[in-house]
């Protein structure tokens, strides 16, 4: 009897992620306390009604809105989100309404709504970040998105948060209720007006573009996500945004050609954004990079520990740092920014602010690792990158970022990508391009 109720999961798996077929099953499965010869107790049949978040990608069409409401409309189930991006919407689904989705022709994949988690004073001179500012590329004219959990408006920011969008709470005002996306800004263009000028990030004069999509406590819905990246595409010509940084992710469970939060980057990038984001904090076990940073055309970005040390001789890659194959056996990462108690801004009264009172560093600073701070600091050298040559491609850019990367001896590629990224040699490459046409 189960395996007929089921038949429709099997008969259409191609259709459905991993992670939602893990779930769909679950509904099917009586719970272990009851006799055997039970075969529908009201609790089992009951568990087919719990709705669990999914998004679902139709076919291409004309009319992305009109074949949104039609199919969601025969399936019973409301729209949440629409995502246009990955021609696809947000909704939740039980086991009656996901059937009518995948049994439906127009449906072309439907994944699980996954959860989505947030993964300078030493950092900057480890990157060779300082000469340059003295070059003059200190990020001005460059706008950087951070698709995160917000930005407080700190002082070594003032003046410089050009766009604010809240796809969470819908708020106006920028605001960090988190902690984690303001010390990601500051990784990137904090000027260190209140640390006399000791904790800057590569960038100190970029513009920053705040997107939250994670809440308070630094986890959202990929679907979020998802928007959110579409909201930066949108207005990249209005906001000027250069750079996307995404300093979060989740683990891989498909290729990245099915991936919808990869499907999303390359979107970015193929309108011109250049995207980092962070390989994720679950080495050093191999086969642990996140999605989006599977994707292979976007910059991934592992953690390197400099050991709070300017001499590169001790430098190290973070324990924790995801290493590669990717799960298309692709190597990542493809560099290394420094990811270990980095010092950046803080946001009083912030979730990470009031848990972590022991990483303040100050008044206005506070400390963390991971690769959600090495991204930033790689996305700060990137916009040093575009002031030198604004004509570089997203391409163009990640081919100098590696190719004047410095390797830590002969340790793997799948451990440190092509090395420790070098902005003055990738800068000054790009600077010699642009002069020489």
């Amino acid at each position: 009897m189960i395996f007929q109720e089921i038949s429709w999961v099997r008969s259409h798996g191609n259709k459905i992620c991993p992670a939602l077929r893990k779930a769909t099953l679950e509904w099917y499965r009586p719970p272990k306390h009851l006799p055997c010869f039970i075969q529908k107790p009201v609790k089992y049949i009951k568990q087919r009604w719990r709705k669990i978040p999914v998004i679902v990608q139709l076919k291409e069409s004309e009319n992305h809105v009109l074949a949104t409401r039609e199919i969601a409309s025969l399936a019973g189930c409301p729209i949440h989100r629409e995502l246009p991006l990955i021609n696809a919407f947000a909704t939740k689904v039980n086991a009656k309404t996901l059937e009518s989705l995948v049994r439906n022709n127009n449906v072309n994949k439907i994944w699980y709504d996954r959860k989505v988690m947030a993964v300078l004073d030493v950092a900057s001179p480890t990157v060779q970040a300082p000469p340059l500012w003295n070059a003059g590329f200190t990020g001005k004219g460059i706008v950087v998105a951070v698709v995160d959990t917000g930005i407080y408006e700190h002082p070594d920011l003032a003046g410089r948060i050009v766009a604010f969008k809240d796809l969470v709470n819908q708020q106006i005002r920028p605001y960090d209720d988190n902690g984690h996306g303001t010390h990601v800004a500051g990784d990137i263009a904090s000027n260190g007006s209140q640390s006399n000028f000791l904790y800057r990030g590569p960038a100190p004069e970029a513009g920053l573009v705040g997107v939250k999509v994670l809440d308070k406590n630094g986890s959202g819905l990929l679907s979020t996500v998802i928007d959110g990246i579409q909201w930066c595409i949108d207005n990249r010509e209005t906001t000027g945004i250069r750079v996307l940084n995404l300093s979060l992710g989740s683990p891989a469970t498909e290729s990245y050609t099915g991936d919808p939060l990869c499907q999303a980057v390359e979107k970015a990038w193929d309108s011109g954004i250049v995207v980092c984001a962070a390989a994720g904090n679950e080495g050093p076990e191999p086969r642990t990079i996140n999605s989006p940073g599977i994707h292979p055309g976007i910059i991934t970005v592992g953690a390197l520990n400099d050991m709070n040390t300017t001499s590169s001789g001790d430098d190290r890659v973070a324990d924790f740092s995801s290493r590669g194959p990717t799960i298309d056996d692709l190597t990542k990462p493809d560099v290394l920014a420094p990811g270990v108690n980095i010092t950046s801004l803080r946001a009083p009264g912030s979730t990470l602010d009031k848990q972590n009172k022991q990483s303040r560093v100050g008044t206005w600073y506070n400390s963390f690792s991971g690769t959600s701070m090495a991204t930033p600091v790689c996305a700060g050298v990137v916009a040093q990158l575009l002031q030198a040559n604004s004509s570089l491609t997203p391409d163009r850019v990640k081919a100098r970022l590696v190719e004047t990367a410095s390797k830590l001896g002969d340790l793997d590629p799948n451990t440190q990508g092509a090395g420790v990224i070098n902005a003055q040699k990738a800068a000054s490459t790009a600077a010699a391009i642009q002069q020489h046409g």
